[in-house]
C-alpha cells in the first residue's frame, strides 16, 4: 500500500528500552478534496530514510498496516493498528501532468458550419 502526500512534519528518533528499538514518526497531508494528516511511523534501520527529507516535500511512503492485541490489567483485551512506512520517494510536483497529452490549440480545428437547430439534443443518452 502506498501514501501520497506533502510532508507536514518529521520527529526526531526516538529509542526505547534496553535494546535500543528505534522509531521515527513523519506526518503526511494527503492532497484531495479532503486532505488527512496521515502519521506514518519508521523502525529501527529504516528510521535513516527520513534523513534526506523536509517539510514541504511532495512523497510517495510504501506502508504497512500492523495490528496487535493487548489485554490489560483488568483483563479487557484492546487492539491498536499502526501504520509502518519501509520506502519513501520524493514525487515531483509537476509529474501528475506528465502524463496529460498536450492539448491543441483552439484554432487548429475548423468551425462547424453544418448544424441544424433541431438536431441539438440527438443523442441516443
Amino acid at each position: 500500500m502506498e501514501v501520497q502526500g506533502r510532508i507536514k512534519m518529521i520527529g526526531e528518533t526516538q529509542t526505547f528500552g534496553t535494546n535500543g528499538f528505534r522509531k521515527r514518526e513523519i506526518v503526511v497531508t494527503t492532497e484531495e478534496q479532503y486532505p488527512q494528516h496521515i502519521m506514518v511511523e519508521f523502525v529501527q534501520d529504516k528510521c535513516d530514510l527520513l534523513n534526506s527529507y523536509q517539510a514541504g516535500q511532495q512523497v510517495k511512503i510504501s506502508i504497512n498496516l500492523r495490528g496487535r492485541e493487548w489485554v490489560n490489567p483488568q483483563g479487557e483485551t484492546k487492539y491498536f493498528n499502526s501504520i509502518q512506512g519501509w520506502r519513501i520517494e520524493a514525487l515531483q510536483a509537476e509529474a501528475s501532468g506528465d502524463n496529460v497529452p498536450p492539448v491543441p490549440p483552439a484554432d487548429a480545428f475548423e468551425p462547424a458550419t453544418n448544424l441544424k437547430e433541431e438536431d441539438h439534443d440527438d443523442l441516443p443518452f
